[in-house]
């Protein structure tokens, strides 16, 4: 192993575990909405609709300010502006447990809605806000350190923390909703929230005292590996500046691309799936016949999919960096996850089918996830990895705002969220085909201008 391999091994060993786990945080702060509306919504009154529309604001929030905080995490480092991502996120999810008794005045009268909806909905959007750009981020923060040969793979294990979040989350907060409720007086959901913001405080402090902006300043490297890490990186930088894969060196011309525009379109229809489920995971797990107050066994059977999706990520992000065919490995991601959401309409409440349907969905998008960022960074460089990184997720998880919403509004429509299932099926199915014929062809007429 050569003096550049050692140094990425270390710099795996050592960035990984910590990233890790602040996504693991992270993702638990965004998604345990899920299992606060089992008590959350009858004690608040909230319909299955504004339960969709909140869980999925949270993304205009986000979408609004992805590409400012993600230009800012390449100028100010990365250290501080992942610590001041978490510290806020932090804050605005311990204060859901007092979304009833915050003030707002006159603002939800202006918003033309009732002061408890708003307190939600407002809550929801400004952890959006907060929380932006902290996943691009990482995804930039990943392409300082490590090559594209390794980038999927790398993307891959980072990003089985959303597997882990909801393998340890689930049973988590099932026992927080079921154990704490009624203690000092509060409702389960209401601790759940406290409770799962102090990991956030916890891993702030870590990353601002163990996260090294760049290779360059990474004390546990030797001098011999931080030059090979970076001499590598900007060789690489500078062999694709040669090629005409680059389409794009400044921030305006990544956001003016074509490319970029058509990923933004095919990660919108992993997100829509991601968080159509996620969000609404408790539920369907409840409604297999599980006891309404039942929620540790609702979160352990909710393990079940996110543990299997784990697993076959990782091995979806090996096998994509060994064979190099992206596209095929996220486009049959995309298909994977559209036959489970069919299968979910398909099996109905028979809790086995149902949890194997439910595998199907959470493997192909997790999978997914982890395959789909070795497009965008395989031509986009400097600034412009910086805002079209940024806008692709921004765009993507749009998905995140319209999916829980769209199923909330089906589910009070109609009493089913079938319709809804198949809907995402649809789009994750465009998603497929958008990649395997724009964003492939597009690289096949690029590699034929080169030859």
């Amino acid at each position: 192993m050569n003096v550049a391999e050692t140094g990425f091994a270390i710099a795996a060993r050592r960035l990984l575990p910590l990233l890790f786990v602040s996504y693991i945080v992270a993702f638990l702060d965004r998604v345990n909405i899920g299992f606060a509306k089992l008590q959350m919504a009858s004690a608040l009154g909230f319909s299955d609709a504004v339960y969709g529309f909140g869980a999925g604001i949270f993304f205009l929030g986000y979408f609004l300010f992805e590409v400012p905080s993600n230009l800012a995490l390449e100028k100010f480092g990365a250290r501080r502006w992942i610590t001041r991502i978490m510290f806020t996120w932090a804050i605005i999810s311990g204060a859901f447990a007092f979304v009833d008794r915050i003030p707002w005045g006159p603002l939800p009268a202006l918003f033309g809605v009732a002061p408890l909806e708003f307190g939600f909905y407002a809550l929801r959007f400004l952890l959006g806000v907060a929380e932006a750009g902290f996943f691009p981020g990482i995804i930039l923060y990943l392409t300082y350190w490590f090559p594209a040969a390794k980038r999927a793979r790398t993307v891959a294990l980072f990003m089985t923390a959303v597997a882990a979040a909801n393998v340890i989350g689930a049973p988590v907060s099932g026992a927080i909703m079921q154990y704490a409720d009624g203690m000092g007086g509060w409702g389960g959901w209401r601790w759940l929230f406290v409770l799962e913001a102090i990991p956030s405080m916890i891993a702030g402090i870590g990353i601002w005292c163990l996260l090294p902006d760049r290779p360059a300043q990474a004390s546990w490297l030797t001098p011999e590996q931080r030059h090979a890490i970076t001499t590598q990186l900007a060789q690489e930088d500078t062999a694709a500046h040669g090629t005409a894969r680059v389409a794009a060196t400044g921030a305006a011309q990544a956001l003016r691309s074509g490319r970029v525009w058509v990923l933004a379109l095919v990660y919108l229809a992993g997100t829509f799936s991601l968080y159509g489920v996620s969000f609404w995971m408790p539920t369907i797990v409840q409604e297999l016949g599980i006891g309404k107050t039942e929620y540790l066994e609702i979160g352990l059977l909710s393990m079940i999919p996110w543990g299997t999706a784990g697993v076959v990520m990782v091995w979806a992000g090996a096998r994509s960096d060994r064979t190099g065919a992206r596209h095929q490995h996220v486009a049959g991601a995309l298909l994977m996850a559209a036959a489970g959401l069919v299968g979910l309409v398909l099996v109905g409440a028979h809790v086995v089918p149902a949890l194997i349907a439910l595998c199907f969905v959470t493997s192909g998008v997790l999978s997914f996830f982890a395959t789909f960022w070795s497009l965008p960074t395989a031509f986009l460089r400097q600034t412009a990895a910086a805002a079209g990184i940024a806008w692709i997720n921004a765009v993507g998880n749009l998905g995140g705002h319209f999916g829980p919403d769209i199923i909330g509004r089906i589910r009070t429509a109609t009493g089913s969220a079938n319709y809804g299932f198949l809907f995402l099926a649809a789009l994750a199915v465009a998603g497929a085909l958008l990649t395997l014929f724009a964003t492939g062809a597009r690289e096949r007429i690029m590699t034929t201008q080169e030859a």
